[in-house]
Order: structure tokens, then sequence, then C-alpha cells
């Protein structure tokens, strides 16, 4: 990078949803997201700052600011000014001398990494109930002294996301206790653990172009030697790139710097539910319990 060169950056926002339904009732779902912003910049860029120690500021906007909820710049490395009558993107800018301080003390820590994430901002989003989660669940027992039914309803929601993108590798868990003896009318075919009394759905993608457009139903009948069963935790996983749940984006202001990569994801939390309560999110952690 010669001294002119404009100097790339990449950002990442990363959003973790935690959603708890309540039965089937929607207006009974809560709904809590977090995110966080950050920089990336390759390792070159300490020689080039020790080249050059007056570098230009960087600068960026956050797009779809009015969407955020208790930001938190860094406060080592961030400024923004308070006074902007723009609600739907704030400028931040990056205090220069702390940076190349901090990239220098992390580039002798990993001599080795090819580039240095820094954490910029942290937030929360703006949340409209059940609106705002990417897989809405319902799930149902049947618990009798012989057998137990299970019946878990689900629902892609692109109104979640500002781009649509698939829910990949999706993955339904839920422990079974009462002494399974034997499975019936499992659809779709699932994975049964006898050691640990768990079964598993495996689904790779659930997205608009899914059957029915992402909406279906897992079903399971379990023979028991020792029930009824107790309703238990259903955990949820799945990840998912491309989109954000806060439609934030970001760009530059002023020369110097180019973003070679902007990526966007939600993420998973976890969380405990009751009777029909869940948690989702990319990397979604989901835990419904029944009452």
């Amino acid at each position: 990078m010669g001294a002119q060169d404009t100097l790339p950056v990449a950002a990442a926002f990363t959003e973790t949803v935690n959603a708890y339904f309540k039965g089937a009732d929607p207006s009974k779902c809560i709904v809590k997201i977090t995110g966080e912003m950050v920089l990336s910049f390759p390792a070159g860029i300490t020689r080039h700052f020790a080249n050059n120690p007056s570098p230009a500021a960087l600068t960026f906007r956050v797009i779809n600011f009015s969407r955020l909820e208790h930001v938190l710049p860094n406060p080592q490395l961030l400024c923004c000014d308070n006074t902007q009558n723009d609600a739907n993107s704030k400028e931040f800018w990056v205090n220069m001398p702390n940076l190349m301080t901090h990239l220098k003390k992390v580039s002798e820590q990993k001599p080795q990494a090819t580039y240095y994430n820094v954490d910029m901002l942290k937030y929360q989003v703006s949340a409209q109930g059940i609106q705002s989660t990417p897989l809405n669940l319902a799930v149902n027992w049947r618990c009798e002294p012989a057998s137990t039914d299970l019946r878990i309803d689900y629902k892609y929601n692109t109104d979640a996301m500002t781009t649509a993108v698939a829910l990949n590798n999706v993955q339904f868990l839920v422990p079974i206790d009462g002494g399974v003896t034997k499975l019936q009318a499992v659809l779709p075919p699932a994975v049964w653990n006898a050691e640990q009394q768990r079964i598993l759905w495996k689904i790779p993608d659930i997205s608009q172009k899914s059957e029915n457009g992402g909406v279906g139903s897992l079903l399971a009948r379990f023979q028991l030697s020792e029930g009824p069963s107790k309703p238990s935790p259903l955990v949820v996983q799945f990840t998912s790139e491309g989109s954000t749940l806060s439609g934030c984006d970001i760009e530059l202001v002023g020369a110097g710097y180019r973003f070679s990569l902007i990526k966007k994801r939600f993420a998973a939390g976890k969380s405990v539910s009751q009777i029909l309560f869940a948690k989702i999110s990319l990397l979604l952690l989901l835990f419904l319990k029944k009452e």
C-alpha cells in the first residue's frame, strides 16, 4: 500500500435475536435483538501507519440508525456528533491515534494474523414482536402413560429480514423422557439418539423457495415403558448470512479508505421459555418449555 492508496477496510454486522413465544398467541411474543458492528483491518495497515503517522480520519455513516436503541460506541475509538438532525443515519469518526496504538499492540500480540477485528458499536434493535422473528414456532405435546405425541410447527418469516435469506443447517433437537422403546410415524425422518434420549431433525435450509413457502411441521410418536413423558425444552439451531434484522448498513464518508467487504448476519443467543416459548437467531438457540 502506497502513501496515496485508499486503505481497505471490512465491516461486519452480527445480530442476535431472542424471541419468546407463549402458546399460539402472537401478541404474547416477546423479542429482544442485540447487535454489534466490527471493522476489520488488514495486517499490512500497521506498516502503512508507521510510515504515514498522520493518516486521514476514518469516518463512516450508519444507515437506518433510527432502528437502533441503546447504541454504545467504543469509547476509546469512536466519536460522534449527537446534534445531527438526520434520524435515519448517524456519522461516526475514528480516533486515529488511539486506533493506530491499538492495532500496533494487537499486531505485536498476534504477529501471524492477516487481519485485525476491532469492535466499534454495540446496540439493540427496535423489535416489533413476532414480526421480528425469522422463524415462528409452536410446539404441542400429548403425553400419555404409554406414548407421547410431539408436533412442532414452524413458519419462515420474510418480514423479519431486510433481504430474505435462507436459514441454513436448521436443526430441531428435543429430549424425550419416559423410557422410549420405539419411534412411530416420524415425519420427516429424524435421528434418534438412544443413549441421550433425544430426537434430532435436520433440514438443509428453510426459505421462501422451500415447500409451502417455508411453512412445515415435524411429527413423532414415541412408545414408552416408563411414561408419561414431561414436555422438555426444544433447541433449534441454524445459520444465516447476507442480511440483518435491523436493516442497518454502513457507508464511508470522505476519502482515504474503501470497503473491501460488508458482511451481514444474524446469530443465536440463549433463552428459556415457558409453554411455547422460543428463542431465535443465527446460530439460533431456541428453547421451548411447557408450563
